[in-house]
């Protein structure tokens, strides 16, 4: 069915892995996208796949293609992945992050399941439907975009912005971070599907105080101010709230674990959820993690103004009480400024898309069940809903049961089961077939 794409899946992510797409968040220091959004151009073009790249800034490229389906009165669907990646530190890993070698069954390196690995997956498929002749169902647009890693700015909320165009029609989309597998026993695996992110706050606070001389005393220190305010915002723990789709998640979980759901103490079912407890603990709650500090010119002078970054992350629906909540937290006298801010996505577990999921996932593994899930942190999703598309994150793997799938997002030896990446290209065959 997918014989010759299964084959070349290993190759095409292998391709991707080699082009370093590092994205620094920094334009200074930032490789570009352009590279690899020309590879994938060109694996298109050979089978004759049409597509357009449309560039940001220089060497920030990404790239659209649409794929005609038999019907074309139907909403389209959007299959979106990013072509960049965080950086890495070769010293850190166990092989080059940038090699794209293979051994031990696994594909290794940077991008390696954020997401190159759902790039070359896409790929495979609609060159294997290209060379057989074969026409979906309805039109497919393929977005392989630039800067998710930081932002989205360069990205899919750039195109949203002056290409919504390219998107006409569409009304559905799949891309990151679901449609992997949490192995329960050996008859049954949870297929998390993603229906909703939170929201992105990012904050910098501004604390004030007297400057002077370092060796006087200084009851009015910025530093001193700043430093009381994030240590607060650090320590402190928000309420638990359960969304609608973390309620659905860990009704499921509960049921596929024989453990009874406290709706109270949610962090009860969590805690056994082993290697995606993580995962799954940071979206029963809004978050607000300090992550950079800045104050000072010089080592014996008391600097007037110090400032703090915040990464906040929030329920959607919550974003409002949350910041009522962090001010008070914070305290009166401290400046806050937003300097990026994304709203949550949330969309229901139901209609014919979720059904063709799961069928193709059980068509592949008998042991399959489908859960939705919340996720804590953002994907393109957060730009291309603002266009009304209804989004999940989907990106099918089937994973050993005692890896730490989580642990490699932006993580050391970041890598992914070659049988994973084959499992991924049948079922996403599958779906594309008959969504």
């Amino acid at each position: 069915m997918t014989t010759t794409a299964e084959s070349e899946v290993t190759d095409l992510c292998r391709d991707l892995l080699r082009i370093d797409t590092t994205n620094t968040g920094d334009p200074r220091t930032t490789v570009g996208e352009r590279a690899a959004a020309e590879y994938v151009a060109e694996r298109l073009g050979e089978v004759g796949i049409e597509s357009r790249l449309l560039e940001s800034a220089p060497k920030r490229a990404n790239l659209i293609a649409r794929i005609p389906g038999a019907d074309r009165s139907r909403g389209a669907l959007l299959v979106h992945g990013h072509l960049d990646v965080v950086p890495a530190d070769a010293a850190e890993w166990s092989v080059h992050p940038f090699a794209g070698e293979e051994k031990d069954g696994y594909l290794w390196g940077r991008g390696a399941v954020d997401m190159k690995d759902f790039d070359a997956m896409v790929l495979a498929v609609v060159r294997e439907w290209k060379r057989t002749g074969y026409v979906p169902p309805r039109d497919i647009v393929l977005a392989y975009t630039a800067d998710e890693e930081a932002g989205m700015e360069y990205g899919s909320q750039w195109l949203a912005r002056e290409h919504a165009d390219q998107f006409e029609g569409c009304t559905e989309a799949i891309g990151e971070v679901g449609g992997y597998s949490y192995t329960v026993n050996d008859d049954l695996r949870l297929y998390l599907v993603q229906t909703a992110e939170k929201g992105l706050d990012w904050l910098r606070l501004h604390a004030t105080g007297r400057p002077g001389h370092g060796s006087f005393i200084h009851d009015d220190n910025a530093v001193t101010n700043l430093a009381e305010a994030v240590a607060r915002v650090g320590r402190h723990r928000f309420p638990t709230v359960v969304t609608p789709t973390v309620r659905a998640f860990l009704e499921q979980v509960s049921d596929a674990l024989e453990i009874d759901l406290d709706p109270d103490q949610p962090e009860l079912a969590v805690s056994k959820l082993g290697p995606i407890a993580n995962l799954i603990g940071a979206t029963l709650r809004n978050t607000a993690n300090p992550t950079r500090l800045e104050a000072g010119y010089k080592d014996n002078v008391i600097p007037g103004k110090a400032s703090a970054t915040i990464d906040c992350r929030t329920l959607p629906g919550h974003a409002d009480a949350f910041l009522r909540e962090l001010r008070e937290v914070i305290g009166p006298d401290i400046e806050i400024e937003h300097m990026h801010q994304q709203p949550a996505v949330e969309t229901s577990f139901d209609g014919d898309l979720v059904d063709a999921m799961g069928a193709a996932l059980r068509a592949e593994d008998p042991g399959a069940r489908t859960v939705p899930y919340l996720m804590s942190g953002g994907t393109d999703a957060k730009a291309f809903a603002t266009l009304g598309i209804r989004c999940f994150g989907f990106a099918p793997l089937r994973l050993p049961p005692d890896l730490n799938f989580s642990a490699l997002f932006h993580g050391i030896d970041e890598r992914v089961p070659v049988e994973g990446l084959k499992f991924g290209v049948r079922v996403l065959d599958r779906l594309l077939r008959n969504s």
